[in-house]
């Protein structure tokens, strides 16, 4: 991943934010791209445009500022994912009721209500580096915020396919998981395995690869039990 530095990212100062929210705005960005142990308090004052004592002054710790960045993002993305599953639970038929209930889970990590200069898609790439550092205080952090509407997630595939094993279904929805970081962190690849026929940065087509492989994978393997019961 390419290094960010004072020349090849906008600073984000803005007359229209408070120094908070640009703090935040910088940590994002940054913490998108390098995680949280390659990123120091100085960096994202620096990229703030604010004073060192600034971060400290309202966030204290390095910790305490990653817990605000899912405060932020984790409320109104949950909310949005609430409310597409009782709009999909209104669905009769099953099959579109369930591409619906995936949908509900992957749209919102592209983009929530709460969108600031790039927010969802850029607060799911921050979950998928601290991922992949193992990050203890993320671990907790996310349990917290998101176990509740995962768990809602995995009840309505289950009354789609209600002969479905729960523990696959829980796993396959850990792939899904996977798949939307690696989407989100990774997606140049698209643009070189298609030789640029198509672009990983188009994220409704994202969307819609997601939503239908995953749907078909939750179909399948109830599917999968209905034949050995």
């Amino acid at each position: 991943m390419a290094s960010l530095t004072k020349k090849n990212v906008r600073p984000y100062k803005s007359a229209s934010k408070s120094t908070p929210e640009l703090i935040l705005d910088a940590a994002e960005e940054l913490m998108s791209r390098r995680g949280f142990h390659g990123v120091s308090i100085r960096e994202i004052a620096s990229l703030a445009e604010v004073h060192l004592g600034s971060v400290t002054y309202h966030f204290g710790t390095k910790e305490n500022l990653l817990e605000a960045i899912y405060e932020r993002h984790a409320q109104p993305m949950n909310l949005r994912r609430s409310d597409l599953l009782a709009e999909a639970s209104r669905i009769t038929n099953l099959s579109e009721r369930l591409l619906a209930i995936v949908r509900a889970f992957v749209v919102p990590a592209f983009s929530s209500q709460s969108d600031v200069s790039g927010g969802g898609a850029r607060f799911t790439r921050v979950r998928a580096i601290l991922s992949m550092e193992g990050n203890e205080a993320a671990q907790k952090i996310i349990a917290n915020h998101f176990d509740e509407t995962s768990a809602a997630f995995v009840d309505a595939v289950l009354e789609c396919c209600p002969k479905a094993d729960r523990n696959s279904v829980v796993w396959r929805c850990h792939f899904l998981l996977g798949s939307l970081y690696y989407t989100l962190v990774s997606g140049e690849r698209i643009d070189r395995l298609t030789h640029g026929e198509t672009s990983g940065a188009d994220h409704q087509r994202a969307i819609d690869e997601l939503s239908h492989t995953f749907a078909a994978a939750f179909s399948d393997l109830a599917n999968t039990n209905k034949e050995q019961s």
